[in-house]
């Protein structure tokens, strides 16, 4: 029974952390704001872990992200604390996003760039069919009661991460820079980076979110080993010490 438990623990923190830095370093910097470059490889096993463990269809993260940029914190904004309260997005983010994503003129107007390949036309176009094949494979890993608990508690905090980011993320913490978000280093730590958000939403492009002393962006490191591989290129990292 402890081994178990101790199985199920690693499972939702690894699953978790790898959801993370999918999320951070392909969803967000390659694709939504074409700060680096991946290789299919790599663009492609980490399109694969998202759609299992979350989800998520690409072209419908980035067009709610690039429209949260476009309006940040203005009418329009799909999850907006200044606009909705802080609570209504730490409870409510998961419906914010979906209502958004599934506006057809939404992605077409803020992705029509994303989500054209052959993979994402007929392989991770469904993403219930996706967490599906998730939940699945944990059943099959840790049996039919762990692995159930198991994938449904790491899809709520990864739910859950994803809301402090763009709830608390524009309400609590500190800004090095004059725009609506704030940066939550302790966050950061286990959100690959994106607790840096007010640094990310000054240079927006940057491969890199930790600009000042006593920052630290997780994803950076991997982004300089995936390069040192040559299966990632950054494309511009603003400086540090800024």
């Amino acid at each position: 029974m402890l081994l178990t438990v101790l199985y199920c623990l690693l499972a939702i923190g690894l699953t978790v952390q790898l959801s993370a830095f999918a999320t951070s370093i392909y969803l967000h910097r390659c694709l939504a704001h074409r700060a680096l470059q991946l290789h299919p490889l790599v663009a492609f096993l980490v399109r694969l872990e998202l759609w299992l463990a979350t989800g998520i269809v690409p072209r419908q993260w980035v067009a709610v992200h690039r429209k949260h940029h476009r309006f940040a914190d203005q009418e329009g904004d799909p999850h907006s604390p200044v606009l909705k309260g802080l609570w209504r997005i730490l409870l409510g983010n998961a419906f914010y996003y979906a209502r958004e994503a599934r506006d057809p003129e939404t992605v077409a107007r803020f992705a029509p760039d994303v989500g054209t390949d052959w993979l994402d036309r007929h392989v991770f176009r469904s993403g219930l069919v996706g967490a599906t094949c998730g939940l699945v494979l944990f059943v099959l890993l840790l049996g039919p009661l762990a692995g159930s608990i198991s994938f449904f508690l790491q899809a709520g905090i990864y739910i859950f991460l994803n809301a402090v980011i763009n709830g608390a993320g524009h309400a609590v913490g500190y800004r090095n820079f004059d725009n609506t978000a704030t940066n939550m280093p302790r966050v950061a730590l286990i959100t690959a980076g994106e607790g840096l958000h007010n640094n990310h939403h000054a240079f927006p492009t940057s491969a890199r979110f930790s600009f000042r002393p006593g920052e630290w962006d997780p994803s950076w490191p991997v982004i300089r080993l995936l390069a040192w591989l040559r299966l990632a290129r950054p494309l511009r990292a603003v400086p540090e010490n800024i």
